[in-house]
């Protein structure tokens, strides 16, 4: 019997690149801030791979600034319960209808608790908009269904089912108040169907599943969605957070998400107090990174997080307003780590300020080109202070056809003598080109006599 071809990889073949408003702008993102930043992002970043869009958290929320209250928070919401964006902060998803504000008491005269619009908006005119720009249109959601919804027992929309059917409201994500989880039933398959039809009418080509991969880990959700993505016919990224996922639980997500996270949240920050998981801190992405590496494959990535580089700015997911508070060198580690672990490249700076040094370290062909076309990598040496990766490139890339990266953790310098054999590559010379300078360093046998600094790398590429 002839074998089978494989299917071809048509989502997330290689690693997702882009940008997401969360570390800039936190829930308070509009559609001319939005707007400015993808210009940045077709016009400075797209040639070098980085196409996806993403609105962040609370595009549905018309007072966010009141999120540490939620009794006081305004949801905007479609006659079927499912959120939709705020007309005041997304000018193009339509204009707003007073008339259809939802009454504030239930039919028996018992006073609603929490607050919402009734809108007919859509994000469908904005997701053309980024198409139009050549990029891809992606969105946050927490996973579950809406309070609000819940508490008028608003219809399913393609269903008879209403919103109490499919709620499970002994299960609250522990972090997020807007929503209550979703029970694995016809109704609750029937809600996330209404869910992703919708989004999948709005263009929508990543979908963002928050409170999901972890703390707690919602595996009958993630199914869910999954058949539901698939129901729509639309090829439709789907990305599970927060972290860190289980290692346990590698083989089901592989098989349901396009990527996971391996992390708490990822933030400026070199080194995290001992036992703290937030936030997660750039030198203890190293392990989760090294332990994730045999599980990535086209289509299914492990995520060590968004990159905070940058401008973090005006309103950040965490802390105030600042320049990334990583170094030149710390910046260079960062994208060799994600690059050499194949994660997906998400950046969370403003770009509507962004910097020259910035640019440069996001448009380097070298170091996007390991992150996209590594067939294999891992983490090969830990002695002492230094990190060694490898990878396994194309055989037809033109610098390399192994990446070898040395990170120095510790916070004196270190000297490394020491032949290509010690990483567990084939003792030959080759020509070896270091992928952050551009520079051809000639033909090496070993990594002679290298001084790395503090929290710095080195990145080269190796031709046989």
């Amino acid at each position: 019997m002839r074998a089978q071809t494989p299917p071809t990889v048509t989502v997330a073949a290689t690693p997702p690149m882009g940008w997401n408003s969360w570390d800039a702008y936190g829930l308070t993102i509009t559609e001319d801030q939005f707007r400015a930043n993808v210009l940045v992002l077709r016009n400075e970043l797209a040639v070098a791979g980085w196409n996806y869009a993403v609105i962040d958290e609370g595009w549905f929320l018309e007072n966010p600034q009141d999120r540490p209250h939620p009794e006081k928070l305004v949801y905007t919401i479609d006659a079927n319960g499912r959120y939709v964006p705020v007309p005041a902060r997304f000018a193009s998803a339509g204009k707003a209808m007073p008339a259809q504000m939802q009454a504030a008491v239930a039919t028996d005269g018992t006073p609603y608790k929490l607050l919402m619009t009734t809108e007919a908006t859509s994000f469908k005119a904005l997701g053309d908009w980024v198409h139009a720009q050549g990029l891809k249109f992606g969105i946050h959601i927490v996973r579950g269904i809406p309070r609000a919804s819940v508490e008028r027992n608003l219809p399913i929309a393609g269903s008879a089912f209403h919103a109490a059917d499919a709620a499970d409201t002994a299960d609250a994500c522990p972090w997020d108040p807007t929503n209550w989880g979703v029970k694995d039933t016809e109704a609750g398959q029937a809600w996330y169907d209404s869910l992703l039809s919708q989004y999948a009418g709005w263009g929508v080509d990543l979908i963002k599943v928050d409170c999901i991969a972890a703390h707690p880990y919602k595996a009958d959700e993630i199914r869910m969605i999954r058949k539901a993505i698939d129901k729509t016919g639309r090829p439709m990224v789907l990305s599970l957070s927060p972290g860190p996922t289980a290692l346990e639980n590698a083989d089901e997500v592989a098989q349901l998400a396009n990527m996971w996270r391996i992390s708490d949240d990822f933030w400026d920050v070199w080194a995290s107090d001992p036992g703290k998981a937030f936030p997660q801190s750039l030198t203890g992405q190293f392990a989760k990174a090294a332990a994730w590496a045999p599980t990535t494959k086209p289509g299914h990535w492990p995520d060590a997080d968004m990159l905070p580089l940058g401008h973090l700015g005006p309103v950040p997911g965490w802390g105030q307003p600042r320049d990334t508070r990583f170094t030149p060198a710390e910046q260079q580690t960062l994208l060799t780590l994600w690059a050499m672990a194949r994660s997906p490249l998400i950046l969370g700076a403003n770009l509507t300020q962004l910097s020259d040094a910035t640019y440069k370290l996001l448009i380097n062909k070298d170091v996007i080109s390991v992150d996209q076309t590594a067939t294999r990598s891992g983490q090969v040496m830990h002695n002492g202070d230094i990190i060694a990766w490898t990878a396994d490139l194309p055989a037809d890339a033109p610098d390399g056809s192994i990446a070898l990266a040395l990170f120095n953790v510790g916070e004196s310098q270190v000297v490394v003598d020491s032949s290509f054999e010690t990483f567990n590559i084939d003792p030959i010379t080759y020509r070896v080109k270091d992928a952050w300078t551009g520079k051809n360093l000639g033909k090496l046998k070993s990594v002679p006599n290298l001084t790395l600094e503090p929290h710095a790398c080195i990145l080269w590429l190796l031709k046989k």
